[in-house]
This record gives structure tokens, sequence and C-alpha cells, in this order.
């Protein structure tokens, strides 16, 4: 059996930026098939007053197990208001450190959460 931290069980029951961005000016999925996860992520881009672009929401719906839940909520309070160019650094450490671990078997979560964000960033910019 799997044991979670507090803090990923939070996230997990209690997950933030749940849902879908109508009119997303970008969005991407990507699964594990070995596993079955799948994690759907939905951006809204904005320029700041330095006419950086940076994500003003995003979103997620995952389908999977309590860490890639996590990951996908986590990943989502980490980029929220970032620039695509610091949100394109996010990676899976960073998202299982702000969690406060992941155990080893788990942290493929992890990579499909930073996957999808990156994803859909390329997606972004290549149509813009």
């Amino acid at each position: 059996m799997v044991e979670y931290n507090k803090k990923v069980l939070d996230y997990f029951l209690n997950p933030k930026n749940l849902g879908v961005i109508e009119n997303a000016d970008a969005s991407a999925q990507v699964g594990n098939p070995v596993c079955g996860d799948i994690i759907e992520i939905y951006l809204k881009i904005d320029k700041n007053k330095n006419n950086h672009k940076y994500i003003t929401d995003i979103k997620f719906k995952t389908l999977g197990c309590a860490a890639a839940i996590a990951t996908s909520s986590m990943l989502t309070e980490i980029a929220k208001g970032k620039t695509l160019e610091d949100a394109l650094k996010i990676d899976a450490n960073t998202i299982a450190k702000e969690l406060g671990g992941l155990p080893p078997i788990k942290m493929h979560c992890s990579n499909l959460a930073y996957k999808a964000l990156r994803k859909a960033i390329h997606i972004y910019l290549d149509k813009n």
C-alpha cells in the first residue's frame, strides 16, 4: 500500500483549480499507458505590463490515482501567475518538493503533470 503525506492527501481530497476553462488559450492532454493516468491542462494567457506572456488562469482534469490528482493540483498552484518562460522551468522535482515529497513509485505522476503544462505552453507558442 502506498502512503502519502498530509499535504498530498489534502491536494487530492481538496484539489485546487479543478475544472475546464472555456475558450482556453491552450490546452493539452498527456497520459501514461502503463498506469492509465490522464491529465488535461487548460491555460488562459495574457501579457503583463512588461509585455511578457503569463498564465492568468490554469485548470485541470485528471483521471488517475491520488498522486496524479495531487500533482496536477499543485502544478496549477505553482504555475498560476508565472510567465511562460518561468512556467517552462517547472519540473517533476519542483512539484514533488512543494507537496512535501512523493513515494518513489508515484514520481511518474509529477512527470505527467509538468509534461502536460509544457505541452500546453508549446501548443500556445506554436499558435501565436
